[in-house]
C-alpha cells in the first residue's frame, strides 16, 4: 500500500467519524505528508525519515504545536496499521521520535477558592464587569461564550450558548436565580 492509497483511505475516514475542525486540524499533515512520500510504500518509510519530516515541518513552531503534529502522525499509522492489518510496527514509536516530541511537562493549575471569586466579584467597579465576573463563575461560561450572548438568547434562567467549544451547534447554561435578576 502505497503512502498516498493510505491516506486517501484516512480522509475517507476523518470525513465519515470526526468534526470539521478535527479535519481541518489533521488536512495541514496528510497534504504535506502526500507530497513528500505519496508514491512510497507506507512501510517503507523508517523513523528517521519522520523524524526529518516532523523537524522540517515543525521548525521554529511551539511545542504544543510540534507535539501535535508528532501525535497526528502516530495516529495515522496507528489506523493504517489497524485497519489494513499490516504486519509492521509504527514507526513513530521509535525512542528518537518520543523523546523529541514528548509531553512538555504538565503543571497544576492553581484554582481560586470560593471567597477569593467572591472578593473580584465585589470588588468590580462596574455594575457590567461584576456582572461578567459572576456569570462567568456561577455559570461556568468560558469569557468567549459570554461575549457572544444576545439578549433573544436568555429566558428566565437559563442561557442558549451559540458556537460553544465543544463544537456543537448549542448549549444550555444555568443561572442561579440571583444573577438572573441582576442580568434582567
Amino acid at each position: 500500500m502505497t503512502m498516498k492509497e493510505a491516506i486517501a483511505l484516512f480522509k475517507y475516514y476523518l470525513q465519515s467519524n470526526h468534526k470539521q475542525r478535527t479535519i481541518e486540524s489533521y488536512s495541514y499533515l496528510i497534504e504535506k505528508c502526500e507530497t513528500r512520500f505519496a508514491h512510497r510504500p507506507v512501510d517503507s518509510i523508517g523513523p528517521d525519515e519522520i523524524f526529518q519530516f516532523l523537524e522540517n515541518l515543525t521548525q521554529n513552531l511551539a511545542k504544543s504545536t510540534r507535539r501535535l503534529r508528532y501525535a497526528q502522525l502516530k495516529a495515522f499509522y496507528n489506523f493504517i496499521i489497524d485497519r489494513c492489518s499490516l504486519d509492521m510496527k509504527n514507526p513513530c514509536t521509535a525512542p528518537l521520535l518520543s523523546k523529541s516530541f514528548k509531553m512538555p511537562k504538565q503543571f497544576p493549575r492553581k484554582i481560586l477558592d470560593r471567597e477569593m471569586v467572591d472578593e473580584m466579584i465585589y470588588n468590580a467597579n462596574r455594575q457590567r464587569d461584576r456582572l461578567i465576573l459572576e456569570l462567568q463563575a456561577r455559570c461556568g461560561l468560558r469569557i468567549g461564550e459570554l461575549l457572544k450572548i444576545k439578549v433573544s438568547d436568555v429566558t428566565d434562567r437559563t442561557i442558549i450558548l451559540r458556537e460553544p467549544k465543544s463544537g456543537k451547534e448549542a448549549e444550555i447554561a444555568y443561572m442561579p436565580e440571583n444573577v438572573s435578576r441582576k442580568l434582567a
